[in-house]
């Protein structure tokens, strides 16, 4: 996720990686030998004794070998002055699962924090979150949800098979199943989604519950799929709990005449109470 400065033992400042990794590469081997953690890394330098290496590193979908050498740092540790990242995890919202327990949620990727970019990743999962406080969102700043990630086994709902620009998808399991109460809905053609009233479901209080919205715009051909809607939150009740949309209601679903229409994907930094949503049909073709 990007490169640091390395007090060698010698005292003096270097920083070996600058220039020859760059933010966004993904270390796949270090001489060979297939890299699968943050720890794999730090053994696999340790154990070079500073010997020249070679990095295989995909690149913007190509792979490329890249040769470094890693400098004794001022504690006597290896170390090549690159900050690494081999996991991610967040609060957001399940929009829908289908009747062969297939979900799709969040309505837009996950991106590295530091990055920006979508997150390539080998697997993930499902869990459920108790939300803690809600801060407010003012203008200019969001605001979001906290909460507490239980990573037991009981609270492992279901598996994440992709991360897409349009949501993350996969396979919810058996407890997750339990938990499911009400009617399946019917899904709204893009076509049928239109200006004018409609609901986003949310259990942001602890409770489920449907808060008014107004759809104020909708772009059937946008280049950004997860900004096909603009809405606007009117519900008194919601505007109150969080001034509108936070981080954490992401792929809250929104519910325009019975029938899901899309999902909350990104809020307006100047106004709270704006933000965008997905299409449902640009979900479903995951």
């Amino acid at each position: 996720i990007g490169t640091g400065r390395i007090t060698g033992s010698d005292g003096m400042e270097v920083e070996p990686a600058y220039g020859i990794l760059k933010s966004g590469d993904y270390i796949e081997a270090f001489n060979g030998k297939p890299m699968n953690t943050k720890e794999d890394l730090i053994r696999a330098v340790s154990e070079s004794g500073g010997q020249d290496c070679v990095l295989q590193v995909r690149r913007e979908g190509e792979d490329v070998d890249i040769s470094l050498k890693p400098v004794q740092g001022a504690d006597g540790q290896y170390k090549l002055g690159a900050w690494v990242r081999d996991d991610t995890q967040g609060i957001g919202t399940i929009t829908y699962v289908d009747m062969n327990g297939r979900f799709g949620a969040l309505g837009h990727g996950i991106s590295d924090s530091d990055t920006g970019d979508l997150v390539e990743s080998s697997e993930g999962a499902l869990y459920s979150t108790e939300i803690m406080g809600i801060e407010k969102g003012t203008m200019g700043k969001p605001g979001l949800l906290s909460g507490v990630i239980y990573y037991g086994p009981q609270s492992h709902m279901g598996d994440i098979e992709k991360n897409t620009n349009e949501g993350i998808f996969g396979t919810v399991n058996q407890q997750f199943k339990k938990q499911i109460s009400g009617e399946p809905m019917e899904i709204a053609c893009r076509q049928d989604v239109k200006q004018g009233p409609a609901y986003i479901r949310s259990n942001i209080s602890g409770e489920l519950k449907d808060y008014a919205i107004e759809i104020q715009k909708v772009d059937y051909n946008s280049g950004h799929k997860n900004k096909s809607m603009v809405i606007k939150v009117t519900d008194p009740e919601l505007l109150e709990l969080t001034g509108g949309i936070v981080q954490g209601m992401s792929g809250s679903p929104i519910i325009q005449d019975g029938k899901l229409a899309g999902a909350v994907t990104h809020v307006f930094v100047q106004d709270a109470s704006r933000g965008y949503g997905i299409l449902i049909e640009n979900m479903m073709e995951h």
